[in-house]
């Protein structure tokens, strides 16, 4: 196969991946990061009952009504800044969130969904 055919191979394919399967990105930050005592220093030791893991390409949230979310884009407007939007699947609902995460310090992110601010902190 010549170099001319291998090209033109991969734009078909491109052009025929589902919709979002070639702008996943991963997140900027991983792991667990919990709602409870948001604010206290350093990592908590303890998740709790409410809280979200970032598992790039997706998101999972014990704390809202949709648990799960598969990553669209992550855009960095800016310093530690980021534009994420997100796709989830209800079996009823089919959307696309959008929000902006700001990584504090190591240990505190803050997201704006919606007009509000929802403060997570590291879990160990």
């Amino acid at each position: 196969m010549n170099h001319a055919a291998a090209i033109r191979i991969l734009a078909v394919l491109a052009l025929t991946a589902p919709p979002g399967a070639a702008l996943a990105q991963s997140y900027p930050v991983s792991g667990k990061w919990t709602y409870e005592n948001a604010s206290a220093k350093g990592p908590a030791k303890d998740c709790g009952k409410r809280y979200m893991t970032f598992q790039s390409p997706q998101r999972f949230d014990t704390g809202g009504g949709v648990p799960n979310y598969r990553n669209i884009s992550v855009d960095n407007i800016g310093g530690d800044t980021y534009r994420i939007v997100d796709e989830f699947n209800t079996g009823q609902i089919h959307a696309r969130s959008s929000y902006t995460l700001r990584k504090v310090d190591p240990d505190h992110i803050e997201l704006q969904v919606s007009g509000h601010t929802i403060a997570l902190r590291r879990c160990e």
